[in-house]
């Protein structure tokens, strides 16, 4: 008898062209949220070969999707938080560069991420085929310049929020009483 998989959420707004030009704030959490990418110590994130590769990766981005630019930035132990501007047009001037590339829409660009991470992070753990990252991710339409400030400024500051956040598994059950997950 097969089981019936539960029904996900969606998360994406209904309706709305993610490849349109904008600024897409995105987190993306580990698998189980495992703590793969380093640590946090006093506020600072160290991070390990596997936190360096993520941060390579999407570093790299820009290669594979010219008409992104990438914004605020943070990796931490078990997600990354980031800022994605899909740009109108590439090149410079009042005529933009003829283009001969695909646009691709915000989910086709983190999932090259995540696949992109996940090949090299297996390769260095020797573990092919391992899931490193969960099957989806948070998005939301950065709407206005106000609205771009506070999501960078809660992207520069969340290494030193570290001991707050659910996202630490010293939050949740068995560690401080409560089911935070």
């Amino acid at each position: 008898m097969e089981i019936p998989r539960r029904r996900r959420k969606a998360l994406r707004l209904p309706g709305y062209d993610y490849s349109q030009p904008g600024a897409y704030y995105v987190t993306v959490v580990t698998n189980q949220r495992h703590c793969l990418f380093g640590g946090v110590v006093y506020g600072e994130m160290r991070l390990n070969l596997c936190g360096q590769t993520v941060m390579e990766c999407w570093d790299d981005l820009v290669r594979h999707y010219p008409y992104v630019r990438q914004d605020k930035f943070v990796v931490m132990p078990n997600h990354v938080h980031g800022i994605l501007v899909l740009n109108d047009a590439v090149g410079a001037g009042l005529k933009p560069a003829p283009t001969t590339y695909r646009r691709h829409g915000l989910s086709e660009i983190v999932r090259g991420f995540k696949t992109f991470s996940s090949s090299r992070i297996n390769a260095l753990r020797n573990t092919p085929g391992a899931p490193v990252w969960q099957r989806s991710y948070y998005d939301h339409i950065i709407r206005d310049e106000g609205e771009l400030a506070r999501v960078q400024e809660y992207i520069y500051d969340n290494p030193l929020q570290w001991e707050l956040v659910i996202e630490n598994p010293a939050n949740r059950m068995g560690t401080r009483g409560r089911d935070n997950s």
